[in-house]
């Protein structure tokens, strides 16, 4: 087996987590992934934020947190009598609402718009709450920033907003860059691209300043992961099944009539039936990494007519293999975080390269 510097199979019972690198406060903290990163990587996890009443109760169930806010990013960040320990964190997480910026969803018809989202049930400019994350690093001051979101927020006309989170981070007092880093380079079974905005609090980063050009300065962090990639067979578990699709008699004549060459059901129905369809069903192969797990959990082994099970889905999420989710769905929740490994090893850097050296 391959060695990696974190385990993607693993347990919260047999984790060690340290606590001694620094403290770290997580907004749209979700079910807990970044959270496990940073506790992965030796942080104080010392609280979290989120709009979903279902989100917080499985976040307090595994990580006990010392400080809870369930409360939309928008008013928690005009808060003013916040707890002190929060005006002293070495990092501030967070992973602001992607699906405007996704290539999956509606992009530019939804910006701006208020809609309501499975997240919290109450309505929501998804496209802002970035800026209101801004917003709390600006009143807490943390050593860092980081934030995480989709790798369509590169492409096209987001790229407008992109620049808009560099001027926010600048008046805010930070110097932003940001970085596409892809999990399966990172130890985590998944491909899955994200993209990472790392900011440092100016009055911090003159000792790592690097000078790219005359107009252009940045704390230098070197962000790039070589670990070997995690094929489906390393994380395969033939004895804890999923009888999902089962009764599907459609899928499975369709999923019959597969080909090596096939990556998704879709690819079968239009070569087969010449028209669109369950391009979202992912096949997944034995001896190739699995692709971006997503919300939906939509997919079949390429070898067995099932999803992957729940066992399998923790390690392609790099989740422990005893997180209690409570009654919610495990896909949804995975799908939904940070890898945490992906997580590990991006605040393992911050520490070497930055924090225990300020």
């Amino acid at each position: 087996m391959n060695k990696h510097k974190f385990p993607y199979n693993w347990t919260l019972k047999d984790a060690v987590f340290t606590k001694d690198k620094g403290k770290v406060f997580s907004c749209f903290a979700c079910g807990g992934g970044s959270t496990m990163g940073y506790k992965l990587a030796g942080f104080d996890v010392i609280g979290h934020n989120d709009i979903d009443i279902k989100m917080i109760e499985v976040y307090k169930e595994n990580h006990k947190p010392k400080f809870s806010f369930h409360e939309s990013i928008t008013t928690f960040a005009k808060r003013k009598y916040l707890p002190k320990e929060l005006y002293n964190l070495d990092i501030l997480d967070g992973s602001p609402p992607c699906s405007s910026f996704s290539m999956s969803g509606n992009r530019e018809k939804d910006w701006g718009k208020e809609k309501k989202f499975r997240e919290g049930q109450e309505l929501q400019v998804l496209d802002t709450l970035f800026f209101d994350f801004i917003d709390l690093a600006k009143e807490l001051q943390p050593k860092v920033v980081v934030a995480e979101n989709v790798k369509g927020l590169l492409l096209g006309n987001a790229k407008d907003y992109v620049r808009k989170i560099y001027t926010a981070f600048d008046e805010s007092g930070y110097y932003c860059q940001h970085f596409l880093l892809d999990a399966s380079k990172m130890g985590v079974p998944q491909r899955r691209e994200r993209v990472f905005f790392i900011a440092m609090r100016k009055d911090l980063a003159k000792p790592f300043l690097h000078f790219a050009d005359m107009f252009t300065k940045v704390p230098k962090i070197d962000l790039t992961f070589k670990e070997k990639p995690i094929l489906f067979k390393d994380i395969y578990q033939p004895n804890v099944s999923n009888t999902k699709h089962k009764k599907d008699s459609n899928l499975s004549k369709i999923w019959g009539k597969r080909l090596k060459t096939d990556n998704s059901v879709g690819d079968i129905y239009k070569r087969e039936e010449n028209r669109l369809s369950c391009f979202t069903v992912s096949l997944i192969k034995s001896d190739e990494i699995p692709p971006t797990f997503t919300r939906q959990d939509r997919t079949l082994l390429f070898d067995e007519f099932r999803s992957i099970n729940k066992s399998e889905a923790c390690s392609i999420g790099s989740y422990p293999q005893d997180y209690n989710f409570k009654k919610n769905n495990y896909g949804y929740l995975i799908g939904m975080s940070v890898p945490p490994v992906m997580t590990a090893q991006i605040a393992t850097e911050i520490y070497n390269q930055w924090l225990k050296l300020i």
